[in-house]
């Protein structure tokens, strides 16, 4: 259900006396400083909030719209007078005996010391225009990617297997090809320190190493592996064997995070469909890499590249724990957290409690999943709590239109009874196909009871012995869930657990998906009660204030959209961070092809028809960062931080302890055009409106591609990690 500022007000009211209170008993998901215990807080905004394209009732200046008539777009890392950013690591960077990679995404700081500690960083994915074409000038060295576009043109969309590979002339090219494309892709650890005047330089000390997207193929250093999907990896089934057992090769399509008390940090394998093969066989076994036609290499497009190495696709798709304090970790994938397009993850630990580890499957239709270990916290900062996930309960969250919800556990025993097609934005839910593997589309009522009555729990849909029928499921999350009845949501993306132990999740979009599917319309619709684009920031607080409740409250704490129309001028949130005082800080994910896109007078398309939401995230302009009180004066209102370069998007917020220092990343600078050259520009039209609803024409001048970090002409733009910080060095938050 929504919540409007008014309700939402009073509902903060009825729990401000506890915030302070409660943050002396609980442990922080992140390793901060506890506040000073107080009944209230003060939340005067401490920054004049930047200029926008979209007028907003927060700009904290007199509304004048002669200054929103023109409008241009800078390609720069846009944040308050009286703060500056320095540039800690850009992609190409060494890092220990590899490089800074591609796509920087989420960002954990772990102190080691006064001033100074490790930097963990994810590498997303490569964006295949800016990447292939600046690759030779940020790299120093050429490889032969025209020839290979020629070549997998002609091979068409379909692409290659692996087995075609081995025949193919160019086989050497392309496998060399790939592997610069998966070391550009997974994990970083990098040594920081903090100098005199603020600014943060690097240290390069033994701890600086990479986990890259084939870790372990040539060098040994496997990722390894807990849990009942152990059990799958090593038996030979129906599907795939890679004959390394429980040891893996890499980690890719590395998104958000999280960081515990004890000093690790989980890395979510978010779009690894893009990278091996999703489905599985009944028993969680891979489909065989090497016959299906997967792999493809192109401008527009760079996919399938973990079947040029035979990787089995069961193994992807995990959350990865890092000790980013021991040089010889390399990672281990606990498969109790599921194997689904993870975003990032929640983390609650309190002492003498289970430990709760939330996470979202960034697709459309995507789940909200909870773990809960079977054995309990007795101290939330020793690194044994790593040994909690190797055994517990995966769950699936259920939403009820009247703002309450249970856990559904993923396991053989649990019914079969999903939700039905009809509930959903398509009118459409994917589900096991039996007994081929895969899934299918089922969009009838009479579908889904056949589908019922043939298979009455989790355990018919799949085989082995128990903890095999276990690990199956883990595999097969997504499907299970469907199968389930969890509900299906709106590309659940970051998920935060803040100090009273309520949980926040950012819901990035509620349009549909043809292939994926589409959220429960019932929860997840816009003001008009339809499908809706701009997003939402959920709150969720579990029955009891328990870790391990089955049953929850949920209420949607923001909303994205038009002032307009009920938002509050942001579109499409994603990652979220918390400073010192409770608040919270969002970054956006509005898709590159969006970005600033011509907006027609009167709102209407070519065919005379209203034109659509997706169209109309254009007014919100780049991605951008938003600051957003849960208490005080201004809570429930959000203010314009900070504006992304060109082209880009900012990822992985996170707080040092002092909160002196917010570290960003700023992720695929000129994703749709690459290179600006010459400082190129174009002029846009766009119809926007007031904060009362008024019309008017915005003349906005788009810089075509980027030049940032260097913003010199014609340089190459590069994913780079910042380090936000006031020029007076005092706390950003205060």
């Amino acid at each position: 259900m929504n919540l409007k500022r008014r309700e939402f007000l009073i509902f903060l009211g009825s729990s401000a006396g506890t915030i302070a209170l409660a943050s002396c008993q609980k442990q922080s998901s992140t390793p901060i400083e506890e506040s000073p215990i107080s009944g209230t807080y003060t939340n005067n905004i401490k920054f004049q909030p930047v200029k926008g394209p979209m007028p907003l009732t927060t700009n904290n200046q007199e509304f004048n719209i002669e200054n929103y008539t023109n409008y241009e777009v800078v390609d720069d890392l846009i944040i308050p007078e009286g703060f500056t950013y320095d540039i800690i690591g850009s992609w190409g960077d060494k890092i220990g005996d590899s490089r800074f990679g591609y796509n920087n995404d989420y960002i954990s700081y772990i102190e080691t010391g006064e001033n100074e500690g490790l930097l963990t960083i994810n590498f997303e994915y490569i964006s295949p225009l800016p990447w292939i074409t600046t690759y030779q000038t940020v790299i120093g060295k050429s490889m032969p990617f025209a020839e290979l576009a020629a070549a997998f043109k002609q091979v068409g969309k379909s692409g290659m297997s692996s087995e075609e590979l081995l025949e193919n002339t160019l086989k050497k090219k392309i496998i060399a090809t790939a592997k610069e494309a998966m070391i550009d892709m997974g994990i970083g650890v990098i040594s920081i320190r903090r100098q005199p005047d603020g600014k943060w330089v690097r240290t390069n000390s033994k701890f600086d190493r990479r986990i890259t997207g084939i870790s372990g193929l040539e060098d040994g250093r496997y990722l390894k592996s807990t849990g009942p999907a152990v059990a799958v990896f090593n038996k030979k089934g129906k599907g795939y064997d890679d004959k390394l057992g429980d040891r893996i090769i890499g980690s890719f399509a590395n998104c958000a995070g999280g960081t515990t008390p004890w000093g690790t940090v989980f890395s979510a394998e978010e779009n690894f469909q893009s990278y091996v093969i999703e489905p599985v066989y009944s028993d969680g076994t891979s489909i065989d890499p090497t016959k299906e036609k997967s792999l493809f290499m192109g401008e527009r497009g760079v996919v399938g590249l973990g079947s040029a190495f035979g990787l089995a696709g069961n193994k992807y798709g995990w959350m990865v724990e890092v000790d980013p304090a021991n040089p010889d970790d390399y990672g281990t994938k606990h498969t109790w957290l599921g194997r689904y397009r993870h975003e990032a993850v929640g983390i609650r630990v309190e002492t003498d409690k289970p430990l709760a580890f939330y996470s979202g499957c960034d697709r459309r239709s995507g789940h909200l999943y909870k773990f809960v270990s079977k054995g309990k916290v007795k101290d939330p900062t020793d690194k044994a709590n790593s040994q909690l996930l190797t055994d517990g309960m995966l769950y699936g969250a259920k939403f009820n239109p009247d703002g309450t919800g249970s856990w559904i556990p993923l396991q053989p025993d649990t019914p079969v009874n999903p939700d039905l097609p009809e509930v959903h934005v398509n009118s459409m839910i994917n589900l096991p196909q039996r007994p081929d593997g895969g899934s299918f589309k089922a969009i009838t009522a009479q579908e889904v009871e056949r589908f019922k009555q043939k298979y009455k729990t989790l355990g018919d849909l799949y085989e082995g012995n128990a903890e095999e029928k276990q690990g199956a499921i883990l595999i097969d999350a997504h499907l299970a869930a469907n199968a389930a009845g969890v509900t299906c949501t709106a590309r659940p993306e970051d998920t935060e657990v803040d100090k009273n132990g309520n949980l926040f999740i950012a819901f990035t979009s509620g349009f549909p998906s043809k292939s994926d599917g589409s959220p429960d319309k019932r929860i997840f619709k816009g003001p008009d009660g339809e499908a809706y684009e701009f997003g939402w920031v959920m709150r969720l607080t579990e029955d009891d204030d328990r870790p391990d409740a089955m049953t929850f409250s949920w209420q949607m704490f923001a909303t994205g959209g038009e002032p307009m129309e009920g938002g509050l001028g942001f579109s499409n949130p994603d990652n979220l961070e918390f400073d010192q005082q409770g608040n919270l800080w969002m970054v956006t994910d509005i898709s590159t092809s969006k970005h600033n896109k011509t907006v027609p007078m009167n709102r209407m398309g070519k065919d005379g028809k209203p034109i659509n939401q997706s169209t109309l995230c254009g007014l919100f302009g780049n991605n951008s960062i938003w600051y957003i009180p849960t208490s005080g004066p201004n809570a429930g209102e959000a203010y314009l931080f900070g504006i992304a370069p060109t082209e880009s998007e900012t990822c992985g917020p996170f707080f040092t302890k002092d909160q002196k220092t917010l570290f960003l990343a700023i992720q695929h600078p000129g994703e749709y055009n690459g290179i600006r050259q010459n400082m190129t520009s174009e002029t846009r039209q766009l119809a926007m409106k007031t904060t009362d609803g008024s019309d008017f024409v915005q003349n906005r001048i788009v810089p075509m591609g980027s030049n940032w970090p260097t913003k010199q002409v014609n340089d190459p733009p590069k994913p780079s990690v910042v380090a936000i910080r006031r020029l007076d060095s005092t706390p950003i938050t205060s």
